[in-house]
């Protein structure tokens, strides 16, 4: 789910970290022991998530305030058969008593599965009216995701959601939401924040307008792999001629595979020397360390081979952006020394000033009357929609 500076999680700057050791290390939170066990392995969607389910109830349960735990994200939306993607890890999230639960214990392995472990309240999960409003929540539910469930609160949310998921009605709501969430980006976006902000708010602020499609579509609204979601939504709906659109506020429709690989070795430097400084505690601490390397860089260095460079870019921003926010907590001559790379990057798709990204986000406000009418046409055509 994504976060931060006041508008979305996934990118905000409080948060526990830890540093990542090549083999096993410990991380304690609270009374939680987490041990992080060796390499991820390669194994089937089904795999992954009994190794999750175990770390729940050998681990996750033990804790004092524990009311349950359930399946989130892209791992909600595979069969259970297929080989999880290299660059995807197994998410969940641990209820627990109270209003206002600890940071995330982030990214680890456990068992040879990389799991991401966020904790959430009944309180913040709200009513299944909620739920179903929610472009981000809803899709967790909408098929059985509980892990454990000792109040049967979970599996009645799920059972509830489930049931409406598909209603008309919903999804309008969650088109609103995620068109909402956009235009909360754009209205962020302020001079004087630091820079590396300023680059993730505008990335957002393109990025969420996916997910208003996807939602339309009744598809995963992901998060590195947004891009290349709603491509393929799009070309399954007649709909591929808007694709170019929407990558203009990002500025990457004209980028070879040869420069974004370019980009890509400069990144792949600054996220080795930012999970090697990274000691101030950051939400997304453990999206830059050796655990996740794979996912941010070799993820990437895959979508670029293959064809999707143009793909690639958003998430590239993210974890640029991410990599200066620790250079300057924790180390700023990296700070200094990587910055250049990301500048490099920037002029490439066509920022090279504040007004440039000014200008870029206005460009997400005037398209997103047009998002909402193809949202509304892949709606019209989809048969999977109730109502």
């Amino acid at each position: 789910m994504e976060s931060g500076l006041g508008v979305d999680r996934n990118i905000a700057m409080c948060a526990n970290g830890w540093d990542a050791a090549p083999v096993c290390w410990m991380w304690s939170h609270g009374s939680l022991r987490v041990r992080n066990e060796g390499k991820n392995e390669t194994m089937i969607v089904s795999e992954a998530k009994d190794r999750a389910r175990r770390w729940v109830l050998e681990e996750g349960s033990k804790l004092p305030a524990f009311q349950g735990a359930y399946f989130t994200g892209s791992v909600t939306w595979l069969a259970g058969d297929v080989h999880l993607p290299a660059a995807s890890d197994v998410d969940l999230h641990v209820v627990l008593e109270g209003s206002e639960p600890p940071e995330k214990l982030g990214k680890f392995v456990y068992d040879g599965a990389l799991l991401e472990v966020s904790f959430s309240t009944f309180e913040q999960l709200g009513s299944a009216e909620q739920i179903l409003g929610d472009h981000q929540r809803a899709g967790a539910f909408r098929a059985p995701n509980t892990i454990s469930d000792p109040s049967g609160r979970l599996t009645e949310l799920q059972i509830a959601v489930s049931s409406e998921y598909a209603d008309r009605d919903w999804v309008h709501k969650r088109c609103e939401h995620a068109r909402n969430h956009a235009l909360r980006y754009t209205h962020a976006l302020d001079a004087s924040v630091p820079f590396p902000h300023q680059v993730t708010i505008w990335a957002f602020a393109a990025g969420v307008m996916t997910h208003v499609l996807l939602v339309a579509g009744l598809k995963n609204p992901t998060v590195r792999l947004r891009y290349l979601a709603v491509r393929e939504l799009l070309a399954n709906y007649g709909l591929s001629d808007f694709y170019e659109t929407l990558l203009e506020p990002l500025g990457c429709a004209r980028l070879s595979a040869r420069d974004v690989g370019r980009h890509l070795d400069t990144l792949a430097a600054a996220f080795d020397a930012a999970a090697g400084a990274l000691r101030t505690p950051v939400f997304f601490a453990s999206d830059i360390s050796s655990q996740s390397r794979h996912i941010a860089i070799d993820g990437s260095r895959e979508l670029i081979e293959r064809g999707d460079h143009r793909e690639a870019v958003f998430w590239m921003l993210a974890t640029y952006a991410r990599c200066q926010q620790v250079f300057a907590a924790d180390a700023p001559d990296g700070q200094e020394q990587h910055e250049a790379g990301l500048r490099d990057l920037l002029r490439d798709l066509g920022i090279a000033t504040f007004a440039d990204l000014e200008r870029r986000v206005a460009r997400v406000e005037v398209l997103l009357p047009r998002v909402s009418e193809v949202a509304e046409a892949i709606m019209a055509a989809n048969v999977e929609i109730e109502g």
